[in-house]
C-alpha cells in the first residue's frame, strides 16, 4: 500500500465517521501544514490558529473528498485558501520568513552557487542570497509567487501544484519559469551568472 492509498483508506474510515482515522491524518500532516503556513504567515500562533481552521474546513468537507487527487492536495488547497483569506481580512500580503527558507538550507535551488565552506564572507553571502530570494518573490505577482513557491520549497511536483491552483500544468510551466527568470536577474550581481543561467 503507498502513502497515497494509506491515506484514502484513512478518509473512508473518517467518512463513516470513525474520528480516530481523521486524528491520525491531523497528526501525520500537522507539522508539513504548519512549516506551509508559516511561509506565509510570520506569526506562531497565527500560523497554528490557521492550521487549525484549515483542518475544521478538511473534516467538514471530507463527505464530499471523493479521492480524484491525493488527500495532501486537497489538504494544501484548503490550507492556501484558508491562509489567503485570513491575510486578506486582515489587510496583509503574504510572506516569506527567513528562518523557514534558513531552515530548509537550500532557498529555491541555489544551495550550490553558495560556498560550503564556513567562514564570514560565506555566510554573509548566504544571507545575502537568501535575503536577495526572498524579496524577489515577495515581489512577484500573486500567481507566480504561489507556483513558484509550491514548487521550490514545498517540493509540489508540476500535477500537485495544478491541482492546488486549479489551472493547467502548462500554465503553472508558464509561472515557474517566469517567477525563475525575475529571480535569476535579481541574483545574477551576487552569483556573478550569466543572461541565459537561471542559477
Amino acid at each position: 500500500m503507498n502513502d497515497r492509498q494509506v491515506d484514502q483508506a484513512l478518509v473512508e474510515r473518517a467518512q463513516k465517521g470513525e474520528q480516530r482515522a481523521f486524528e491520525t491524518l491531523v497528526s501525520k500532516y500537522q507539522r508539513r501544514l504548519t512549516r506551509l503556513l508559516s511561509r506565509f504567515i510570520r506569526d506562531e500562533h497565527e500560523v497554528n490558529d490557521v492550521a487549525q481552521e484549515a483542518f475544521i474546513k478538511a473534516y467538514r468537507a471530507l463527505p464530499g473528498f471523493r479521492g480524484e487527487s491525493a488527500f495532501y492536495t486537497w489538504l494544501y488547497r484548503i490550507a492556501i485558501n484558508t491562509a489567503k483569506n485570513y491575510l486578506s481580512m486582515s489587510g496583509r500580503r503574504p510572506l516569506l520568513s527567513g528562518d523557514v527558507a534558513n531552515e530548509d538550507g537550500e532557498s529555491l535551488d541555489i544551495a550550490e552557487q553558495i560556498p560550503d565552506w564556513h567562514t564570514p564572507e560565506a555566510d554573509l553571502l548566504n544571507r545575502e542570497i537568501i535575503s536577495t530570494v526572498e524579496h524577489a518573490v515577495s515581489k512577484l505577482p500573486e500567481d507566480l509567487r504561489r507556483a513558484v513557491t509550491l514548487r521550490e520549497m514545498e517540493g509540489l511536483s508540476y500535477e500537485e501544484i495544478a491541482e492546488v491552483m486549479e489551472c493547467p500544468i502548462g500554465t503553472v510551466r508558464s509561472r515557474i519559469f517566469r517567477a525563475r527568470e525575475v529571480i535569476a536577474k535579481e541574483l545574477r550581481p551576487l552569483l556573478d551568472t550569466s543572461e541565459n543561467q537561471r542559477w
